[in-house]
């Protein structure tokens, strides 16, 4: 049986300044295109169908427009709600949507219960797991902890036991999860194993945001979302990745859509076919003269740039001339080649890059007293930081 996996449209999010609808519509045109092509069996979305979990009027006119071209394909396509996506908002007429074969998996409740296909090979159950909040789902989920682990194991038990007690022997199962997952069994040092990019927004509880692959144990494939680069955790795991670099930090990302051929006992085939790319991005280094005269750095007039820029001094209006030779300038920065000694510290958004929100609180209570805060008073930190993300999230899902 062949699928067509993908994940993380992020539907209505921009680029810096740039707009991004009229490219996500081309990906989508090529979605359906490819799935019709290569006579695909189901389509599988694995989360972040929007940015928002109150999506603008144009992100929702986009998804209108997809549904109505995947009905046209005449095969199920099955989606599930990721961290980005309010579930209540994505799963209002999901009822409705399944009679014409598109099934929205966005309620925790209905986690077992499969979409059930059949080819020559026998049948396959395909159950689609949104992503889930652990404190908001560990008392439905029956989970023993707060944790990402625990509450997708509880969810695992619940599609390991449909299948034991309902399927027929020999009934392939495709898992769509939503979750950042590592090889092996989730130890720390796992997760520099499975790569992220700075536009993925963080889910830690407990102060850990990953699970293992181990969880996923007996699986014959796990179409895997969140994380926006195409890789493989596993022989039967993988991230499609986001059809789209939404950050400078997806620059070497290839962009593309996973086919998978799935037979009985045999590990999945897999092949990617290229999304479309509305304009490369690109990275440049330099002095401000250097960057708008050298005849060099004429082939980066028509990318999206990302400058930064080694004089001594910011450059007055640095931002409009650069515009001026490179149009889809879309960020810059400064970090000076030569620091007078006067200015020998860094800034405080360099000091922050890539840290979690507990790491920059907690070396804020250093710096304010000049000893690192307590295990208990670390505790009580990390809660706070959970508790403020989860207040955010439900009152985007209200």
């Amino acid at each position: 049986m062949r699928f067509l996996h993908t994940s993380d449209w992020h539907l209505g999010r921009r680029f810096h300044s740039e707009d991004l609808i009229p490219a996500q519509r081309d990906f989508l045109d090529h979605l359906v295109d490819t799935a019709r092509t290569d006579n695909v069996d189901a389509v599988l979305v694995a989360g972040d169908i929007y940015d928002r979990a109150i999506p603008s009027l144009d992100a929702v006119r986009l998804f209108s427009h997809a549904l109505h071209q995947l009905a046209d394909l005449n095969v199920p396509i099955i989606m599930i709600s990721g961290n980005h996506d309010s579930a209540h908002r994505l799963g209002v007429a999901s009822s409705l949507l399944a009679r014409t074969g598109i099934h929205l998996r966005t309620d925790p409740a209905t986690c077992h219960t499969p979409v059930l296909l059949k080819d020559g090979d026998g049948p396959v159950a395909i159950y689609g797991i949104p992503y889930l909040e652990p404190s908001m789902v560990r008392t439905s989920l029956e989970a023993e902890a707060v944790s990402h682990r625990a509450v997708l194991t509880a969810a695992l038990d619940r599609i390991r036991a449909d299948l034991a007690d309902n399927q027929l022997a020999g009934t392939r199962s495709v898992v769509l999860a939503h979750a950042f997952v590592t090889p092996g069994t989730g130890r720390p040092e796992e997760r520099d194993k499975t790569k992220e990019s700075t536009s993925e927004r963080d889910i830690t509880v407990g102060g850990v945001a990953h699970v293992g692959a181990d969880i996923f144990h007996g699986i014959d494939y796990v179409a895997l979302g969140h994380l926006h680069g195409t890789q493989r955790v596993s022989d039967r795991i993988h991230y499609s990745g986001s059809p789209l670099a939404y950050s400078f930090s997806e620059a070497h990302h290839t962009k593309s859509i996973t086919l998978v051929d799935l037979a009985p006992g045999a590990v999945p085939t897999l092949t990617h076919r290229p999304c479309p790319v509305p304009r490369r991005l690109e990275r440049v280094t330099g002095f401000i003269e250097d960057l708008l005269t050298n005849p060099a750095y004429e082939p980066l007039t028509d990318a999206w740039l990302e400058v930064t820029l080694t004089d001594t001094a910011l450059p007055f209006e640095a931002m409009a001339r650069l515009r001026r030779r490179f149009p889809h300038t879309a960020e810059l920065k400064h970090r000076p080649a030569h620091i007078p000694a006067q200015a020998t510290n860094t800034t405080y958004s360099e000091r922050i890059r890539g840290r979690s929100d507990l790491d920059i609180t907690s070396d804020f209570i250093h710096n304010m007293r000049g000893t690192e805060p307590t295990p208990d008073e670390h505790a009580l930190l990390q809660q706070a930081v959970e508790a403020s993300r989860l207040n955010e999230q439900q009152k985007e899902t209200v």
